[in-house]
């Protein structure tokens, strides 16, 4: 089958040369608002390849960037930039080579966290998003349990170990899941490296920095989110989430009355967004705008 996507990349203020995958888009994307997904802390663009199919079949233009220290994107030769506000300005550097001036959010836990900043350094720009499992409070369980594991440096024989030892780390987050979806999982957020065995794709020093006050959660967020209030949104939570709490979503309600909240059954920390209940929600969203 063709990739759907081209393969680009963009050089960072500091001279990183950082990857993103561009989904051109069916016939008219380009008169029509973009889509940017951003991923999570120790993810890449592989989390939305469906989405970005999805979305791109449709009509919008879909761009995916890799944070630096993940996927294709360099690594920075020190940690200390390892940090939300180093991701957005480096974000913003695409926007401008891209002459991005409006477009639409779909952010997964750090990227949603990207999304408010984003929206905080300009309001008005976002034409609507999508926040996956994430808000502007951050529950400190959840930073215990992400903490306890990322930058840990494990590889593994076969794809069968990192599946299973991933089913050992996230079990609880997706209890319902077979070995084939782990095995997906594996295949989406581990590479074959150059001694042969499979590891983790992106640097292990992305954990040095998240003990310091705002590089794990950035402080005021709900002051970001308040840029937000009267844009499009939908928040997909997932029920078993230990990161997000029903007692900030309900805050995050009465600031956007405009957000629409889908909870996704049996899943913790964080859906795929591949799953009926938070796929139908994006098509409404983006259907609803221009």
């Amino acid at each position: 089958m063709a990739q759907s996507y081209d393969e680009k990349r963009w050089t960072s203020a500091d001279g990183l040369e950082l990857f993103y995958r561009d989904y051109a888009g069916a016939e008219g994307a380009e008169a029509r608002v973009p889509v940017v997904c951003l991923h999570g802390l120790t993810r890449n663009s592989r989390d939305f390849g469906e989405l970005a199919e999805h979305i791109a079949a449709q009509g919008r233009r879909v761009i995916v960037p890799e944070m630096r220290g993940r996927g294709f994107s360099d690594y920075a030769p020190t940690s200390s930039s390892y940090n939300p506000l180093q991701y957005v300005a480096d974000v913003e550097k695409l926007f401008l080579e891209q002459q991005i001036e409006r477009f639409i959010s779909v952010g997964t836990s750090m990227g949603g966290l990207m999304t408010m900043l984003l929206a905080a350094v300009k309001p008005g720009r976002l034409e609507g998003l999508v926040m996956n499992d994430i808000g502007p409070e951050v529950e400190l369980a959840g930073l215990e349990r992400i903490g306890g594991y990322v930058g840990q440096g494990r590889s593994y024989p076969t794809w069968m170990h990192a599946a299973k030892s991933l089913q050992c780390v996230h079990g609880e987050a997706f209890p319902d899941w077979d070995l084939d979806q782990w095995l997906e999982m594996a295949k989406r957020t581990l590479v074959v490296s150059q001694n042969g065995r499979i590891s983790y794709d992106y640097d292990m020093a992305i954990a040095e920095p998240l003990s310091e006050p705002g590089n794990a959660a950035p402080d005021n967020l709900w002051t970001a989110f308040e840029a937000l209030a009267g844009v499009p949104m939908v928040l997909i939570r997932g029920e078993l989430s230990d990161l997000l709490s029903p007692e900030t979503v309900e805050r995050m309600a009465r600031i956007n009355p405009e957000m629409k909240l889908v909870a996704v059954p049996r899943v913790g920390h964080a859906p795929t967004l591949d799953e009926p209940e938070a796929r139908a929600a994006i098509d409404g969203l983006l259907s609803a705008l221009a």
